[in-house]
């Protein structure tokens, strides 16, 4: 079997619970994990001890960054932040009281199927697909016949996930909600991408209700 007939086990998680400098108003600030989020950080660790995890990567933005920092310790190997795997950009909107609704309405379009849609100064939805993958794809070639964690974002995690996986209805996006430190389950090799596990929760109040971004 050559290495890329070897399956590599990407498990890509959402950060812990965080905290933002001006919470009510969106923007593209990385934010700083909650006393809660650090919990839900190292009760995570624990779960995914029996995966003999070879590597954490994260998102460069704080949030991810934090997140990923206890699971490498607590799993004592290394952590490498890798841009790509941030959350969507919101643009112009940041900083804009009330333009919440704005990114949801312009998120939701996505979730439609129109991913070229955008809003001043963002990413369209090819876009943010495109460089997510990317970058999991070139972890999964690193680690072939490993497993390793990679900490992102509920919003880039939700839209691209579903659309990469060979396996994945694009319901998904809609159907489950992904709560801070949710687990997806991916499998490359080189027939493609299976999703093994999407943890999402029908509930919405496990996230934020103002905001798809995570």
């Amino acid at each position: 079997m050559t290495d890329l007939q070897c399956a590599a086990t990407l498990l890509v998680i959402r950060h812990g619970e965080a905290t933002y400098a001006e919470p009510d108003v969106p923007s593209d600030e990385g934010g700083v994990l909650t006393e809660r989020g650090r919990r839900q950080a190292t009760e995570l660790s624990e779960a995914v001890r029996r995966y003999a995890v070879a590597a954490v990567y994260t998102s460069v933005m704080q949030r991810a960054v934090d997140t990923a920092a206890i699971l490498a310790e607590r799993l004592d190997v290394g952590c490498e932040p890798l841009p790509g795997l941030q959350e969507f950009t919101v643009g112009t909107f940041g900083r804009r009281l009330g333009a919440h609704g704005l990114i949801a309405a312009v998120f939701a379009r996505w979730l439609d199927g129109d991913l070229d849609a955008s809003w001043p100064g963002g990413e369209t939805a090819t876009a943010v697909i495109g460089r997510f993958r990317a970058v999991l794809q070139s972890v999964a070639d690193l680690h072939r016949g490993e497993t390793v964690v990679v900490v992102s974002h509920g919003g880039v995690m939700s839209l691209a996930i579903p659309r990469l996986c060979d396996n994945a209805a694009t319901e998904l996006s809609r159907a489950h909600w992904l709560p801070n430190c949710a687990m997806a389950e991916i499998v490359v090799d080189a027939d493609g991408w299976l999703l093994r596990n999407w943890p999402g929760s029908r509930d919405q109040a496990y996230v934020e209700p103002d905001s798809p971004a995570g």
